[in-house]
């Protein structure tokens, strides 16, 4: 259900946006940026709202699905004039829903473990990484299936209601969870976190997080328009979300054979190989696009469930609630995808870059450029973050 409000949202909407909606890429961009300044706020205030209250765990996550199940319809509903007002009013109800429901899953991972230790920690960030990865690859492939049986346009309507009718769906079945007593600890402080190595994590989160974040954006335009791989999208989405999900229970074994640093060490490379290979891929090259998908998708895998499993190790260790931290957490998620979009997105519009028609060759040379060298070299700079972890972390 939460994943379905992540990276899905940010493939499906530029799309949504322009061609429904005629709203630009710069000012879709704008938006996407602008909404972070709400979260700015509203993310560590809903932390601190659930450390507050641990007895209404259930409140806040019928309260989160709740919000999705009327904003998704909502969302690809939107048609006509004032399109721009009724966009920004539904995505702040979703987003907001999101950091919720993402919020109140990932600080409760001390609870919802079987035991609150660094194993039992990465075990339980697999299954969640698990189901966020299965979410994403349904969300990504959702529109399409649904045109393929016989929805109107491109999906869109039909999409927002299915998503809707899975949030409830998710309401029911989850609701027993959160009627686990819940595993509380002291109140957060920056100096706590930087002693715990929080602080660390966090900012390794964000600039890690701003290479998938540009191509997720990115995505549909690269596939679409520079690869001229009409109407494949889809499947390769599929391939890339799959080989992320089907990577999470080895990146969790070697992590708590070898640790997560040594883990991320192994993986990032992978990551930048991967974005050097989509900068010389001619048009046409469905092949060699598959490769990458694979190799970039078991690379987001490693980054998926090692980095939230070693900050809640490190929370769980220093004896801080969770909740206030992870809302940080989910601000600095969020933070990189509307950061991607409001940078590359207005460069593609300068550039001269038209979604779904012919493009010159220097407007196709910045979607390359912004899909494939921009994600490398900040892909670097993680992996320059992740050597200056500490070389030992509780492992199994």
């Amino acid at each position: 259900m939460l994943a379905a409000a992540g990276i899905p949202l940010y493939i499906h909407l530029p799309r949504f946006a322009s061609v429904e909606l005629g709203i630009g890429l710069a000012a879709l961009g704008s938006l996407l940026l602008a909404l972070r300044v709400i979260d700015l706020v509203q993310d560590p205030l809903i932390g601190w709202t659930i450390d507050r209250f641990p007895k209404a765990q259930n409140l806040f996550a019928l309260s989160a699905a709740a919000g999705l199940a009327l904003g998704f319809p909502l969302l690809f509903s939107i048609t006509g004039q004032g399109g721009m007002l009724r966009l920004t009013l539904v995505l702040i109800l979703l987003f907001s829903a999101y950091s919720l429901g993402m919020i109140l899953l990932y600080a409760r991972s001390a609870t919802l473990a079987k035991t609150p230790t660094a194993p039992d920690l990465m075990r339980l960030a697999a299954w969640r990484e698990g189901g966020m990865l299965t979410g994403v690859i349904l969300a990504a492939m959702l529109p399409a299936l649904l045109v393929s049986l016989g929805a109107a346009g491109e999906g869109y309507g039909a999409f927002g209601w299915a998503l809707g009718g899975v949030a409830v769906i998710a309401a029911v079945i989850s609701y027993p969870i959160w009627q686990r007593p819940v595993i509380k600890g002291d109140k957060p402080s920056l100096q706590g976190l930087a002693q715990a190595g929080a602080l660390k994590l966090l900012l390794l989160a964000l600039v890690n997080s701003l290479p998938v974040a540009i191509t997720s954006t990115l995505f549909l335009f690269f596939v679409e328009d520079r690869l001229m791989l009409a109407g494949q999208a889809g499947p390769l989405l599929v391939l890339f979300f799959l080989s992320a999900g089907l990577s999470v229970p080895l990146w969790t074994r070697l992590a708590n054979r070898v640790g997560g640093r040594q883990a991320l060490l192994i993986a990032m490379p992978l990551a930048i190989g991967s974005f050097v290979g989509a900068a010389f891929l001619a048009p046409g090259q469905m092949a060699g696009f598959a490769v990458i998908c694979l190799a970039s998708g078991a690379a987001l895998g490693a980054d998926m469930v090692i980095l939230p499993a070693l900050f809640s190790v490190s929370l769980t260790n220093a004896g801080l609630n969770a909740a206030l931290a992870f809302g940080v957490w989910s601000f600095a998620g969020k933070l990189a995808l509307a950061l991607a979009a409001f940078f590359v997105l207005p460069l593609l519009q300068a550039a001269g870059f038209q979604p779904g028609q012919s493009n010159a060759p220097e407007a196709l040379t910045m979607l390359t450029i912004a899909y494939a060298v921009v994600p490398c070299v900040l892909k670097l700079f993680a992996l320059a973050l992740v050597l200056t972890l500490p070389t030992k972390e509780a492992v199994a």
